[in-house]
């Protein structure tokens, strides 16, 4: 199939140029990829949708945390619904991985919590890669440069059944087995299994098709039906041809490569209690032979063990030092990579290998791993380079390496499809900063929109913080040492109209979306560093390029190179901005809102590139469906009609809050659960 792209509106601004340019760069030959620089709210991700449909070959999207990835993969899936969109991050909730710290003689056991939903999503996106589809994107975070199984051994390892085939029953449960299922007589969970006679029900890792529990029925040795069935009551749902089950685990081994990975195991393990016998070092010896024989013997017994992966060298038959396997090993050679937010996901790509490999050093040093260890690591950079054949950057903030891998060419698109032209840059004095500062703030709130003030550090940003408290300013700050769902909850009483002020550091720039933001400033502007460098100060910037009365205060006392090369940069983006809306007469606007003071109306708060929907007034999710639908009002309805039509949106609501939480936005998921109330307790009136 085709990719198909969905949307209720078409490129516009300089969209159309943006995508031809792509599409030419990715298409010509001996091209190692090519850089999107598109400001905050151009409409980057739509654009990108363009240029997949054009080019039509299987994407990986690659992007610098869990969040913004969930938000990726929403929004590819509303803009391609009939095409194969997936989602890949790393499935611990929480994870402490296995260290030592000699200095203090610390050994520091692995610590995880499993998403059980997430580490299926995962399954099923290799399960869909290998399936031979042509139409899959990819979602992913860093995770996909982790080891994560041969992906020979995964595919060797799944259980195709059709229909009129014969199989030994008995075979077959061996093979469930070997695919890491297990067998149970009580309630059916995702990767078991159930015997009654002749008939198997086996509950697969993941869902296929919206199908996860299946009835293999024999007669004799011949499979007579395959049923879909409900897992609870065991009702048969549909009838089917054939059923691919998929392996539980992607590290996953044939029950005939057991033998030979015990052997390689002991031979290394004694290789190792030699050395350390000659260096005189005895616990370490000791440490080493009891905790690999432990691990032996549960490969001899379950097929598998607890840190199964710093055996994967063994299991996929790599030599020593080689790269393990990744999620790229099971694209097709054709595919393309898109790297969103580019300046600090490759940076991020980049640093990976290094902190994994001091941390297993040490465990390999003092006895408690085997150097197989070591070749279960994630990519190195140059490996990952030689991997991806072509890459789309995209970030308004281009590094040198996306623009040197782009061969200097860079598309730019600076066009909103809101017409809203960045907002000015404008440099005050430190001196009387505070009063000055607070002028700005009173006026912005007067006329009800939001500020964000960034500090050098978190004790002037909890300093200002409390001033603002004291002087009766709606405010919080955010930092690091703010628990993430307590930094979205803070973000949330921004939306929601609870504060009026935020004060952060560095946790204001990628991925927030504020509309509601008209003033962002900036407190030492002139202290050039990691914090005030021209990529920097632009993302702080971009945080009020959605409002149409945005601006950015500069508060310093010198105009520094970093200063200087922003305000220049940000002086040509609005030169062109504005030429085009006074070529087009066209007149900047915000998003639409659908309005103030009631609880009921969903405000059209968009990410990062989805500012479309709200523009052309053609909903993509069920929030502005309800939203447009009770502005549909323009004269009063009956007391029947409107009870149908509050029916009606309480359910659209319950649809949506159930979507949102299956995509893993459970902030989305709770404002849709709390409009869902509001609605609800109209029906009791």
């Amino acid at each position: 199939m085709d990719f198909k792209l969905v949307a209720g509106y078409k490129p516009t601004g300089d969209q159309p140029e943006a995508i031809e340019q792509m599409v030419q760069s990715i298409t010509h030959e001996g091209s190692r990829g090519t850089t999107l620089l598109g400001v905050t709210g151009s409409g980057k991700t739509f654009t990108v949708a363009n240029v997949i449909e054009r080019i039509n070959r299987p994407t990986l999207v690659i992007s610098h945390n869990k969040t913004l990835a969930a938000q990726l993969y929403q929004e590819f899936k509303n803009f391609f619904p009939e095409n194969a969109v997936e989602y890949f991050v790393s499935y611990y909730d929480y994870f402490q991985p296995e260290a030592y710290i000699p200095s203090t003689d610390t050994y520091i056991e692995k610590d995880l919590a499993i998403n059980d939903e997430i580490e299926q999503m995962r399954l099923k996106t290799v399960a869909t890669l290998l399936s031979g589809r042509r139409d899959v994107i990819v979602v992913s975070s860093v995770s996909c440069i982790y080891g994560c199984g041969n992906p020979e051994a995964f595919h060797s390892a799944a259980i195709e059944l059709k229909v009129g085939d014969r199989h030994n029953r008995n075979d077959l449960l061996i093979r469930l087995v070997d695919a890491l299922y297990t067998r149970t007589e009580l309630a059916l969970h995702p990767s078991t299994f159930r015997v009654t006679g002749e008939t198997i029900d086996i509950m697969a890792s993941f869902g296929e098709f919206g199908n996860q529990c299946f009835r293999i029925m024999f007669f004799d040795r011949e499979i007579e039906a395959i049923y879909s069935i409900d897992p609870e009551t065991g009702q048969k749902l549909s009838s089917l041809d054939s059923v691919t089950i998929y392996p539980s685990n992607l590290f996953v081994t044939t029950r005939e490569s057991i033998n030979r990975v015990v052997e390689e195991i002991r031979e290394d393990l004694t290789k190792q209690i030699a050395f350390f016998e000659r260096e005189g070092r005895e616990l370490e010896a000791q440490r080493i032979k009891q905790r690999v024989e432990y691990d032996i013997e549960m490969i001899n017994e379950l097929g598998y063990c607890s840190g199964i992966e710093n055996y994967s060298r063994y299991m996929d038959g790599r030599a020593p030092g080689s790269r393990p396997f990744c999620l790229i090993d099971y694209f097709p050679k054709d595919f393309i990579t898109v790297i969103d937010e580019s300046h600090v996901t490759v940076p991020q790509v980049r640093g990976m290998f290094g902190g994994d490999r001091s941390r297993k050093e040490n465990l390999v040093e003092y006895g408690f791993r085997l150097p197989a260890a070591l070749d279960n690591r994630p990519l190195k950079f140059e490996e990952f380079e030689r991997l991806v054949p072509q890459s789309i950057y995209v970030s308004a903030t281009p590094a040198d390496y996306e623009i040197a891998e782009s061969e200097g060419e860079i598309v730019e698109q600076l066009i909103r499809p809101t017409h809203i032209v960045d907002p000015p840059l404008r440099l005050r004095p430190s001196e009387h900063q505070i009063d000055d500062l607070l002028d700005d703030i009173n006026r912005v709130v007067h006329r009800g929109e939001k500020v964000i003030v960034t500090t050098i550090s978190k004790r002037s940003a909890e300093d200002m913080s409390g001033y603002l408290d004291r002087i009766g300013i709606r405010n919080r700050y955010i930092h690091s040492d703010i628990e993430t769902l307590n930094r979205i909850q803070i973000l949330e009483d921004m939306r929601e109209d609870r504060i009026d002020v935020i004060v952060g550091v560095n946790l204001l720039r990628e991925g927030i979306d504020l509309p509601e933001v008209s003033l962002v400033a900036i407190i030492d502007a002139d202290k050039e560093g990691f914090l005030r460098n021209v990529r920097a100060i632009t993302q702080i910037a971009g945080r009020a390029a959605r409002h149409t009365n945005g601006q950015v205060n500069l508060y310093g006392d010198r105009l520094t190179g970093t200063l200087r090369t922003s305000i220049i940069e940000s002086n040509r983006r609005r030169a062109k901005q504005i030429a085009y809306n006074l070529e087009h007469g066209v007149v900047p606007r915000r998003a639409k809102k659908s309005g103030t003071g009631s609880a009921l109306l969903a405000e059209h708060t968009t990410s990062d590139d989805t500012l479309q929907p709200a523009l052309y007034n053609a909903p993509n999710n069920a929030s502005q469906g309800v939203a447009e639908t009770m502005e549909g009002y323009t004269t009063t309805p009956t007391a029947n009609a409107l009870q149908g039509t509050i029916e009606s949106l309480i359910e659209e609501a319950r649809t949506a809050m159930e979507e949102a939480a299956k995509s893993l936005d459970f902030v989305a998921a709770a404002k849709h659960r709390d409009r869902m109330r509001e609605l609800q307790k109209l029906t009791e009136k």
